[in-house]
């Protein structure tokens, strides 16, 4: 009997890429492969040298250059064949989108769209309905319950990388793939084999080590070695149950808090950092997560507040995940619910804005979530309102208060809040460096840098502030944790503008008698309710 080594990494890929939401709903999934994998692999393989020296420029971190040594491109020659021949269907899916948006642009003139059906690309006829807005401008719906249904959704895309990690380093992980390492086992899992939640609940419970082999095949005595090597005899520390009568918060990192009250634990945005190695800042781990996750709350589908390396994990200890609810079904909105429940969550619940769900002494209410999508129409975007009994907290995330009005109509229907955590990385990148492979057309750069994937400001910051009253407020979900940069690639300085407007935030809420701070690493707090 035997335990996961605390500091092993269960890492999803998918087509040797590291799995996040836009790779899990099939059509967003294709148009990454062409509009981002193939596009990163082509010119890493005409320029290898100039990926190199990108890496190494703190001014293109996070931009689309392969973290892979130049001697490695015959590698990528492979993954790049690989991918043409295995991914044929998702290819030509994407071709397909692109030759609907021609479909629409041409041919919808604010005429009857019935006509336009028989020429619906052979690929796509049944998974998509046509429509006008209000002002006849042309779109289309994806069925993406029947997508999930359907060949393009293959779970033999889908693999588990498992390594030990001594360190927070790793390449930034949308723009590089996994490649063949000896010190990286990958196991062929798709995410919904319950084989994941057998292994991950090893981290604290023992188990049977030849009965988990018995249910994988290695290509080698050398893959099984390294198998063997994740596991050991030490037992993790015990968990320190919370048996206070106060509500506790703690801060993971980043967007991550964990509230913990009569045995209720609700868990925000889980990003969980690992124990196992020395790190020169402090922070909670897994080990700091009770057994039972009653409730984790999903905010925004972006890659660092859906994790799915945190996520899969946890699966097994997690009791309902409540997720924002969309009713695009479009490209760059896909359902949260659907990619959820198709990798393995059981008991998924949509909130909609001002919807509540209670239980025991607690509400849970969704409230508006403003900007911080590029003016893209995406709906599954949620700030989430936590009451205990009279006690209130605003996990408001990204959003970005470019009109203080909605808060204020908001603020007359809840009530003020206790506790604000706002996220105030407010340069934010373009539009393009998450939703440019979702695109039809090349958006002028202009247009692309004026449309930020940005938080509040100081302005929007204390105009939320001036809406809810709060007596503490706490700026979070910056990315500033070393172990944040694999996946969101930000490193400030202390003139970067977000560090200088959150500074005069804190600055003019402490002159008011607000506590206030800028969160990092670890924090704990205890709250009378």
């Amino acid at each position: 009997m035997m335990y996961l080594r605390p500091n092993v990494v269960i890492e999803p890929l998918i087509d040797q890429w590291y799995a996040w939401s836009h790779l899990l709903s099939p059509a967003t999934s294709a148009m990454n492969i062409v509009g981002r994998h193939l596009r990163i692999m082509d010119s890493f393989i005409q320029a290898p040298a100039v990926h190199e020296a990108a890496v190494k420029n703190p001014k293109l971190r996070g931009g689309p250059f392969m973290d892979v040594p130049p001697q490695k491109v015959e590698a990528i020659k492979a993954l790049r064949e690989k991918t043409v021949l295995e991914q044929e269907s998702m290819i030509a899916f994407a071709a397909a989108i692109r030759e609907l948006d021609r479909l629409l642009k041409t041919k919808a003139d604010g005429h009857s769209l019935q006509p336009l059906y028989p020429c619906i690309p052979p690929l796509l006829k049944g998974y998509v309905e046509l429509f006008y807005d209000l002002n006849n401008n042309p779109s289309f719906r994806l069925f993406e319950k029947l997508l999930y249904k359907s060949p393009y959704y293959d779970t033999r895309r889908q693999s588990i990388a498992l390594w030990v990690t001594n360190n927070d380093e790793r390449p930034f992980v949308l723009s590089t793939p996994r490649l063949p390492s000896e010190e990286v086992l990958h196991l062929p899992l798709s995410f919904n084999d319950p084989l994941i939640d057998r292994l991950s609940a090893m981290k604290r419970r023992p188990d049977d080590v030849s009965a988990i082999k018995a249910a994988l095949s290695f290509s080698g005595e050398a893959e099984e070695a390294l198998f063997d090597q994740l596991f050991t005899d030490i037992p993790p520390p015990p968990y320190d149950k919370y048996t206070g009568d106060k509500a506790r918060m703690r801060y993971f990192g980043h967007a991550c808090i964990l509230v913990e009250f009569n045995d209720v634990s609700i868990l925000v945005d889980p990003l969980i950092s690992y124990y196992g190695y020395e790190s020169s800042i402090e922070h909670f781990s897994d080990f700091d997560l009770p057994p039972t996750i009653d409730y984790v709350l999903i905010t925004h589908n972006h890659q660092d507040h859906i994790l799915f390396e945190t996520l899969l994990p946890l699966r097994h200890r997690i009791g309902t995940v409540v997720v924002p609810k969309t009713a695009a079904n479009s490209l760059q909105d896909p359902s949260l619910k659907d990619m959820f429940r198709n990798i393995g969550f059981r008991n998924v619940v949509e909130i909609e804005e001002m919807d509540s769900i209670e239980f025991a002494d607690c509400t849970i209410t969704g409230i508006p979530f403003l900007g911080e999508h590029s003016d893209l129409n995406v709906q599954s975007k949620m700030c989430h309102l936590l009451r205990i009994r009279e006690f209130s907290i605003l996990f408001a995330a990204d959003s970005c208060n470019i009109e203080p009005a909605v808060y204020d109509h908001v603020q007359k229907l809840v009530g003020n809040a206790d506790v604000l955590f706002l996220g105030m990385e407010c340069d934010g990148a373009p539009l393009t460096w998450l939703y440019g492979p979702l695109l039809t057309e090349d958006l002028p750069r202009e247009k692309d840098h004026s449309r930020r994937l940005a938080g509040s400001n100081y302005q929007q910051g204390i105009a939320m502030v001036h809406s809810f009253q709060p007596k503490e407020v706490y700026v979070y979900a910056m990315g500033q944790e070393p172990w944040l940069e694999f996946i969101s690639s930000i490193k400030y300085t202390p003139e970067s503008n977000p560090i200088l407007e959150s500074n005069r935030l804190i600055d003019d809420c402490e002159n008011a008698g607000i506590v206030s701070e800028r969160l990092f690493g670890e924090k704990e707090i205890l709250y009378t309710v």
